[in-house]
């Protein structure tokens, strides 16, 4: 059946989602965990010839004594455990996903025409440009002289994300906007890994292989970058994570709040990073994400400026065919009757502010665009309305599933 595409797409995403969530945990954790080893090793006298510091640590009812070797050992060890599939599956499946998701969804989740009216075509193109290009500019940056002053290298960087944030806001809808900026970093993040620190430690095992002595430089290039990754870790999950509030990503200042959220990235690594390194990490730094947070917050009740709904009301294609499809006018009558008192620009819920996950259900237009969802949540599924607070009957929910399903039929 036409209709079982559907699941069986959103089963996929499923799927991919969950492969992404389990190689980033893998990545994130292996991150984490050098970094706090990198900052907790101690000299001590009897270090090997050319260790920096060792750590012992305990774990799994067993100790582990670790040094580290801040070129190379004086011979390559039969045995080296190289993590690098963690960041290229997390960010492979990643993109899988934005595809899946975005691509392919991108009337719906993409394109925002009261922002800009793009075609589908020009969203994806943009949005595979954007993320290219920002590689390129990071990686010339770095490379550059100001690349010698971390700080000042940071603060470019900070820059380069916030217009980022911007500029993604102009052009997508605040929902993919975020996406987009976390798909922008962790690019940025998993080039590392690809293009700089894997190929700069192959020439320092090559080296050590032939005899030669590695050169130090290719150990503080790695450094310094994943050093940058530790500290936009926590934004990525952020924006990772953003789409079900749409608090963050669908308020006038979006892009503000998206610029302290890499500030708050910033001040909680910082902490974790000097309790690292010395035993006991700064409180500022928790109480300057506390008041960054709190800015966040009431950026987000700032009222959002008016915009021209003129081409967002003008249905598609595709939504034209939902809504000439058999049943679609009683499936809309349940739909706005069961779900808009919540999917509305102003919600009537008690304690609602915005609409969940961004989603209007107002006019016949935005029911025939978000018809595939819809018919998942609240056809196939009984997730929607939740806890069938609005109390849905099993005869609408035939409805709404009837409608799409003859709509798809006929497609």
């Amino acid at each position: 059946m036409y209709y079982d595409y559907a699941v069986m797409w959103d089963w996929l995403a499923l799927a991919v989602r969950w492969l992404h969530v389990i190689t980033g945990i893998a990545w994130i954790g292996s991150s984490f965990y050098f970094i706090a080893l990198d900052l907790g090793l101690r000299k001590v006298e009897d270090l090997p010839p050319g260790a920096a510091g060792e750590e012992w640590q305990v774990h799994g009812g067993g100790f582990y004594h670790i040094n580290k070797y801040m070129v190379a050992p004086d011979r390559m060890p039969e045995h080296l455990t190289w993590f690098k599939w963690e960041s290229y599956v997390t960010w492979l499946s990643g993109f899988a996903l934005m595809v899946i998701v975005y691509y392919f969804g991108a009337e719906l989740f993409l394109i925002d025409k009261a922002v800009a009216d793009l075609a589908t075509w020009q969203a994806i193109t943009i949005s595979m440009a954007s993320l290219t290009l920002g590689w390129i500019i990071y990686d010339r940056l770095c490379k550059s002289p100001i690349g010698e002053s971390m700080n000042g290298l940071m603060v470019l960087l900070f820059v380069l994300l916030v217009a980022m944030a911007w500029g993604y806001t102009q052009v997508f809808s605040g929902r993919a906007a975020f996406l987009h900026l976390g798909a922008f970093t962790a690019t940025i993040m998993s080039a590392n890994v690809f293009f700089i620190i894997m190929p700069n430690q192959r020439i320092v095992v090559a080296d050590l292989k032939a005899g030669r002595v590695p050169d130090a430089k290719y150990g503080k290039i790695a450094k310094q970058r994943s050093t940058h990754n530790n500290y936009l870790t926590l934004p990525v999950i952020f924006f990772m994570i953003s789409n079900h509030y749409p608090l963050a990503f669908a308020t006038q200042y979006n892009w503000l709040i998206a610029a302290l959220v890499f500030l708050m990235g910033v001040t909680i690594r910082h902490y974790f990073n000097t309790k690292h390194a010395t035993g006991e990490g700064p409180l500022w730094t928790w109480l300057a994400t506390i008041i960054l947070f709190i800015i966040a917050a009431w950026l987000s009740t700032v009222p959002r400026l008016e915009t021209d709904e003129a081409n967002a009301a003008t249905p598609s294609p595709v939504e034209r065919h939902f809504m000439e499809a058999p049943g679609f006018e009683a499936a809309a009558i349940a739909i706005q009757g069961r779900c808009a008192m919540c999917h509305a620009t102003e919600p009537i819920w008690e304690g609602m502010v915005v609409p969940p996950k961004g989603v209007v259900l107002e006019s016949q237009v935005q029911i025939a665009r978000y018809a595939r969802e819809i018919y998942l949540q609240s056809a196939r599924s009984h997730a929607m309305p939740p806890g069938n607070l609005s109390a849905m009957t099993q005869a609408e929910r035939h409805q709404i599933a009837a409608w799409y399903e003859a709509a798809m039929s006929l497609r």
